[in-house]
């Protein structure tokens, strides 16, 4: 997927959990669904399979999910 067909998730804060990157990008419909994707290393950030549901997102940050790319900007 290229960066132009990747979704974007805009955020006003400094940081955003990745369980709640997959949330609001609409990947998943809830934070169970969101842990289970996460823990069965189905996600990557920058790259790297992540299996932390919890970790911190910045903006600038890539998040890589089964069904595609989830770029993270500030709004």
């Amino acid at each position: 997927m290229s960066q132009a067909d990747a979704l974007t998730v805009t955020i006003t804060d400094e940081h955003i959990q990745l369980g709640q990157v997959l949330k609001l990008a609409n990947v998943v419909d809830d934070g169970a669904i969101a842990r289970e994707v996460i823990q069965a290393g189905d996600v990557t950030l920058d790259g790297e399979v992540c299996t932390q549901r919890g970790r911190k997102v910045r903006p600038g940050q890539v998040v890589g999910t089964p069904v595609g790319e989830i770029r993270v900007e500030r709004g």
